[in-house]
């Protein structure tokens, strides 16, 4: 009989593209998720990964033998499901995806809660762009996902997904002090024109809604500088480089020579969690559920 664990790995693999991120999503090292498949290639004397470059491959076999893990896992999150009902708390482990301003400014405080609260439940957090997290929910890789969209940019959401809306997260505009919008008490999109901008790379949701809103406005944004996270882009603003359009949410104190203006009509960004709706009734989901929308509602 298959090694559930060793098929775990395998699936975690097809489904992140690679044995680095099947580890990050585990929480194993890279090195414990190529043993297991090691194991699982000698357990069914077949090859299931090949290297292609500096990285590997899943073959023929192994994308149908993950195909079969997946429905394997589904069956065993019902029965993990239904004993941990059975026991009537929350316990085992609970993977949580987030994208990062949700990580840093909702998630310190629910973790926190969850902790005292259900002191045998081991959560694990993910930090993931929403069309990503979206996926792996979906796929059984995570438990819930802490997500966002725009409502010019809907995420889209598969099938057997459960949703709870938190809430909306504003989204101002920031720009150097000695910028001449600064002046203004509230800017139009439409003074957004020919502005220069730092921005998350493209494939970002935050990305895609800058695009779109300007786009809207009568051009194609001019993104000079493109970087993962809004404290470069804050770093880059303060510098007097360009204009960003930032959420509130797990933003800081800005530092001086920056400033804050919103923008009309007002960009705003909705915060949700998902997760699959067989595992609604699981005392684990139904935990952080409640610890995540109590957070929510105390910081805003």
């Amino acid at each position: 009989m298959m090694d559930l664990g060793r098929l775990r790995a395998l699936h975690a693999v097809a489904v992140h593209g690679s044995v680095g991120g099947a580890a990050a999503a585990l929480g194993f090292t890279p090195s414990a998720v190529s043993q297991q498949i090691a194991k699982l290639e000698r357990e069914t004397r077949t090859v299931l990964l090949e290297k292609q470059g500096r990285g590997v491959v899943l073959t023929d076999a192994a994308r149908a033998l993950s195909d079969t893990a997946r429905d394997v896992l589904a069956l065993v999150e019902q029965a993990e499901v239904t004993l941990e009902q059975q026991r009537g708390r929350a316990v085992g482990r609970l993977v949580l995806a987030a994208f990062a301003t949700a990580a840093r400014g909702v998630l310190p405080g629910a973790l926190a809660a969850l902790r005292e609260e259900c002191p045998d439940l081991d959560v694990r957090v993910l930090e993931s762009d929403p069309y990503r997290a979206a996926e792996l929910v979906a796929r059984g890789e995570v438990d819930l996902a802490l997500v966002q969209d725009w409502p010019t940019v809907p995420l889209p959401v598969q099938d057997g997904l459960s949703r709870l809306d938190l809430g909306d997260d504003p989204v101002d505009l920031l720009l150097p002090a000695a910028h001449p919008l600064a002046a203004l008490a509230v800017v139009p999109v439409r003074r957004l024109l020919g502005q220069r901008w730092t921005s998350v790379p493209p494939g970002n949701i935050c990305h895609d809604w800058l695009v779109r809103t300007m786009r809207e406005a009568g051009e194609e944004p001019d993104v000079v500088y493109q970087v993962g996270e809004f404290e470069t882009q804050i770093a880059l603003i303060g510098a007097g480089l360009g204009l960003g359009l930032v959420p509130r949410l797990g933003r800081g104190p800005l530092p001086p020579g920056v400033v804050a203006r919103p923008v009309v009509p007002e960009p705003s960004r909705r915060v949700f969690v998902l997760w699959r709706t067989r595992t609604s009734r699981r005392p684990a989901v139904v935990a952080t559920l409640a610890a995540v929308r109590a957070q929510w509602d105390a910081t805003h």
